[in-house]
């Protein structure tokens, strides 16, 4: 007998209907569907973002907002459900983010810069702007249907969020741009430069001077220490007994090397293992665990790098950065590896305020 043929298209499309649950049609015009689609337009847009922040940290932030984007729309097909929401904890995760990036951004860029200061904060304008016409369908839906409060605060807060997010990745690149040294015109080439073109030769300084341009490259004038390694495990530990989770934390340096190993009370034997692999892993491969688990899927880039005995593909571990060099590796054992990942992810961001 032959299996029955399954189409993606309905036909229902084209009498302006669509499925929001599985067992109603509703009108293209109904503004549920236009709440939905506003908030899937900045999932697509944050996705785009992904693709072009160099910063693993970030990038794991902005997959959060994703996923938390993601709940909210399915909130959003049946309200009344209530079978689809996540913790005001989020809210507070943008608001927390966003204080410290406003830190360091004047009042005046929020409202007087243009758009396309690089590409990152060109997409993020984008994914801003699809968040104010998000909030605003949702607001409108929610004078027919009752929307969760919690969702309406949501999108408030993420349209602020990637604001200041797209200004303050402004202020960073003017920044790197800034400390580019300058060309200087008395090289000869860049493969033979003349004495006079090497900073520092001038003054006798050419020996430090190169051997702290090696150190940056390999992270070595930027080392993380043990002390440092310490205040990280301590914030996870923190964030995880606030989860109710029993977890391990390890930090390793930029060679992969154990710094510092916890063991939280209660935690499982096999964690102690799989955590130091899972910061071993990050360092090694440069980003972490769960993205490698993607890509080590059958067909993907890194498949049957899961067979080698140090490796862990699956989340947890997050490669710790300074200036866009890895000084070490971050790896959390103890619950899913999705639990795991936020846990690293917070640990992370710990490791900038440092």
């Amino acid at each position: 007998m032959d299996k029955k043929e399954t189409k993606f298209y309905t036909g229902q499309g084209d009498k302006g209907l669509t499925a929001l649950t599985p067992a109603s049609q509703v009108s293209k015009a109904d503004e549920r569907v236009a709440a939905v689609g506003s908030v899937e337009e900045i999932v697509s847009a944050l996705g785009v973002v992904k693709t072009v922040t160099d910063c693993p940290i970030f990038r794991g932030k902005v997959e959060r907002i994703q996923k938390t984007l993601r709940t909210l729309s399915r909130g959003l097909r049946d309200p009344r459900s209530g079978r689809f929401v996540f913790s005001a904890e989020e809210v507070s995760f943008l608001e927390e983010d966003m204080d410290k990036m406003l830190g360091a951004i004047s009042p005046e860029s929020l409202t007087n810069a243009l758009p396309g200061g690089n590409p990152q904060s060109a997409y993020l304008d984008v994914a801003h702007t699809a968040a104010r016409r998000a909030e605003r369908d949702v607001v409108g839906m929610d004078r027919r249907y009752a929307v969760p409060p919690l969702f309406k605060q949501y999108l408030n807060r993420l349209s602020d969020y990637l604001l200041v997010a797209a200004r303050y990745s402004d202020h960073l690149y003017a920044k790197a741009e800034a400390d580019k040294p300058a060309a200087d015109p008395s090289a000869v080439s860049p493969a033979a430069p003349s004495m006079s073109a090497v900073p520092g030769a001038a003054s006798g300084n050419l020996s430090d001077t190169l051997v702290a341009e090696v150190l940056a490259r390999l992270g070595g004038s930027k080392a993380l220490d043990l002390n440092q390694a310490k205040r990280i495990i301590a914030a996870v530990e923190a964030r995880a007994a606030e989860q109710g989770k029993h977890a391990v934390v390890a930090v390793c340096n930029a060679e992969g090397n154990p710094v510092a190993v916890h063991v939280m009370d209660g935690a499982f034997l096999v964690s102690y293992e799989v955590a130091v692999k899972k910061a071993y892993t990050a360092v090694a491969v440069k980003m972490s665990t769960m993205e490698l688990s993607a890509l080590c899927q059958p067909g993907g880039t890194f498949y049957g790098l899961q067979a080698l005995d140090k490796v862990i593909t699956f989340g947890g571990g997050i490669p710790l950065y300074r200036d866009g060099v890895i000084v070490g590796g971050l790896g959390v054992s103890g619950g899913t590896g999705e639990e795991d990942h936020d846990l690293a992810l917070y640990g992370a961001a710990v490791f900038q305020t440092l």
